[in-house]
Parts: structure tokens; C-alpha cells; sequence
């Protein structure tokens, strides 16, 4: 069964994750976030450092450490999404635009680790690798994607045409997997995802978003024209096994979910932090030994976040857990967003009113982190979306029968 501390292997690992938290991320939040679409230059040193972090650990605080592990001896292990949870909830503690702004980092590298062959692997070993899925006539739907991938038998390549957009750190990244049907009359069976070269001349930028949150993080939409791409870099097999359906490329989001969850946690755990320390000082006393209903309202309030909060962290370390252990987890992946994105933007809100003028104005981070929440209840699968996806496994019922 989990055990609810932090594995012991990892405590250094989450110091170190908190101490570049506190000592980098949190400094330069306020600029960042007023200077968009400006790279943040501070954490070229610090990806380099987590680099060789990660070539001696094998796991590492981003998106690149995560793949689905093979189970040992006894079935029982914390692995590379464990860590990686663990150091995102306290990078996000930090700041979550920052985080997503960290070279190598990207939810590309998670695309790549969970369903690339080792040749591939090591080819796109150290690339920085941003996730193209959504489209303007399909968000949510991952399985309405319009962007068609022909292949050309005479050059051994595949053509890509389409359009996508809010891709995240597409500008900066090495690296673009982009999602693309070869035979859109087949339906989710025929989607695949493609690693595209950044400086592949198909793929054209068409702007930089403006954004209400994350603004260190740039992201961008892309124009597909006649973009070419080597056979060798399509993820999983060529065929269309209508039988698998959609199984194969949505085993990305079966990993990256916790991690969206987990940038949530650490989000959510800044804010409930912050608020407590001002009602503190503001002469309210949250006592843990009283029902709640015997205190005051804004001490209530606050044990209430408190608990969803919690609800939220374990649901999240659990779906990194199974995927650790080879436990097929795409319920407690959903489950975890759907939690914990939810939560964040709730508890935000609450926080910034609980706490004020104080929480209202650019004086604190209060603010900025209420603005940031809200990207976490949607990329990744949206708040409804997740639901679904939850109802359709516990009734046992498919996405034709429940829509």
C-alpha cells in the first residue's frame, strides 16, 4: 500500500527542489510575469545543474524524468514519477510559468519518454521538447485533431498540414511533438504524434499568446505547410490498430496528468501558506485540535482548503505511485487533475479574498498566483473533460455511449 511520507531516496531531492524554489523561482516571479514573452536567462545555469543532477540520479524535477516503469522484485517501488511529482510541487511552490520555462523540462519530453523506442530515446536524449495537440476546431477533443500526416514512399517521409495552437514553450524548444491522423475517416485510431525539429521550415510560427497567467512561459501556435518529418521520428508503430483505439498516444496524459496535478498541489500549497501567515499576524489563530465550526469563519475556511488540499496531494501521488509500480492508472491520473486543478483555482480565489487589499494588489504574489491557477484546471484535459473520462470508467462505458 502507499506509504503517505516522502521516500526517504527523495528528501534530498525535494530540499534541493525547494531550495531553487525559494532562491531562484520566487525572485524573479514578479518580473517574469511583467515582462512576457521575455526568456527568462536565470535558469539556463540551473538547467545545466539539473542535468547533471539527472545524469547521475536517473530522475530528476521535470517533465524529461517521467516514463512508466517496469516493476521489480516485489512489485513495490518509487520511481522516476514519483520524484518528478515531488520536485514539480515544490518548483510550482515557486512559480508555475517559471517551471514550464525550464529548458529540457517541457511536456514533449514526457510525450517522448513515455512511448519512444530506446533508439529514439537516445537520439532525442538532452533536446528541450514542447507538446502540440490542441487545434481550433479541437481543444478538448483530442480526438477531432485535423492535422493530417501522408506518407511519401519516395523520400520515406511523412507530410504534416494543419494548425495548432497553445503550444507550450514552442517558440524556445528544441523540439515539437505534434498529434496528426493519418487517416481521419478511421477516427482515434489513426492519431499519432510526431517529434518535429524546431527549425524544420513546415513548421511556421504564427504568434505568441498573450496570456492571463504563466506569462514567463511563452506559448505560441504554429502553421503545419508541407512540413516534412523522417519516418524515424514517429512515436509507436506506423500501423492503425483500430482494435487499440486511442490507447496508444493517450498513455502520454496517464503521466503528464499527475504532473499537471502536482504543479496544482504546489500552487495550492503557496497560497494556503501565504494566508495563513496573514491571518496569523492579522491576530487569527487556526487551532487544529477544535471542530471547526467552534472558531472563526475565516479559520474555518481555511481547515476546509486545507483538507481539499490534502484530498488533492494524495490523489496525486497515488496516480504517480501506480505508474511507478506498471498499475495502469488512467482513472487516478484523471482523478488527480480533476482534484487538484480544481482545488487550485478555488483555494486561490478564496485566498485572495480571505486575505484582502493585501491579497488584491501586486504588494504579494497572491495575485499573480490566483491568475496562474486557472491554466491548471485546463491544459492537460479540462476540468469537464476529466469528469468525463472519470464517469466513462466507473459506469464501464465508452466514449460513443457517454459524450
Amino acid at each position: 500500500m502507499i506509504n503517505l511520507e516522502i521516500p526517504k531516496k527523495f528528501v534530498p531531492l525535494v530540499g534541493q527542489a525547494h531550495q531553487v524554489a525559494e532562491e531562484v523561482f520566487r525572485p524573479i516571479s514578479r518580473k517574469y510575469d511583467q515582462e512576457e514573452h521575455a526568456y527568462p536567462k536565470e535558469l539556463d545555469m540551473l538547467a545545466a545543474l539539473i542535468d547533471g543532477m539527472n545524469e547521475g540520479s536517473g530522475s530528476g524535477a521535470g517533465a524529461a524524468g517521467v516514463r512508466r516503469e517496469k516493476s521489480d522484485g516485489d512489485g513495490v517501488r518509487n520511481g522516476s514519477n514519483m520524484s518528478t511529482v515531488l520536485g514539480i510541487i515544490e518548483l510550482c511552490w515557486g512559480d508555475v510559468g517559471l517551471l514550464l520555462s525550464m529548458p529540457r523540462q517541457g511536456l514533449g519530453n514526457s510525450a517522448i519518454a513515455s512511448v519512444a523506442n530506446d533508439e529514439q530515446l537516445e537520439r532525442f536524449r538532452g533536446k528541450w521538447a514542447a507538446m502540440a495537440i490542441t487545434e481550433p476546431e479541437a481543444g478538448s477533443d483530442s480526438a477531432a485533431i485535423r492535422t493530417t500526416a501522408v506518407y511519401d514512399e519516395a523520400t520515406g517521409e511523412y507530410v504534416l498540414n494543419g494548425e495548432k495552437i497553445y503550444v507550450t514553450s514552442g517558440e524556445r524548444a528544441d523540439l515539437v511533438v505534434v498529434w496528426a491522423t493519418l487517416d481521419r475517416s478511421v477516427g482515434r485510431a489513426a492519431i499519432k504524434s510526431f517529434v518535429v525539429e524546431r527549425s524544420n521550415p513546415g513548421l511556421k510560427l504564427d504568434r505568441l499568446e498573450h496570456k492571463l497567467g504563466i506569462r514567463a512561459s511563452d506559448t505560441a501556435a504554429f502553421i503545419l505547410d508541407d512540413c516534412r518529418v523522417p519516418r524515424e521520428n514517429l512515436l509507436g508503430s506506423p500501423e492503425i490498430d483500430t482494435s487499440r483505439g486511442f490507447g496508444g498516444v493517450m498513455q502520454t496524459f496517464d503521466n503528464t496528468r499527475p504532473l499537471v496535478a502536482g504543479m496544482a498541489v504546489g500552487l495550492t500549497r503557496a497560497c494556503l501558506e501565504l494566508t495563513e501567515r496573514l491571518l496569523r499576524e492579522a491576530g487569527v489563530e487556526v487551532d487544529y485540535d477544535r471542530p471547526a465550526s467552534t472558531q472563526s469563519a475565516a479559520a474555518a475556511e481555511y481547515l476546509a482548503m486545507e483538507a481539499d488540499f490534502e484530498a488533492a496531494r494524495l490523489l496525486t501521488l497515488e496516480a504517480a505511485w501506480m505508474a511507478d509500480n506498471s498499475k495502469p492508472n488512467s482513472l487516478q491520473a484523471s482523478m488527480a487533475k480533476a482534484k487538484a486543478g480544481r482545488t487550485c483555482v478555488d483555494v486561490a480565489l478564496r485566498c485572495v479574498r480571505l486575505c484582502g487589499s493585501l491579497g488584491f494588489g501586486q504588494e504579494l504574489l497572491l495575485e499573480k498566483w490566483a491568475r496562474d491557477a486557472k491554466i491548471l484546471d485546463l491544459f492537460e484535459g479540462t476540468q469537464q473533460i476529466q469528469l468525463l473520462i472519470i464517469a466513462r470508467q466507473l459506469l464501464g462505458k465508452t466514449s460513443a455511449e457517454l459524450k
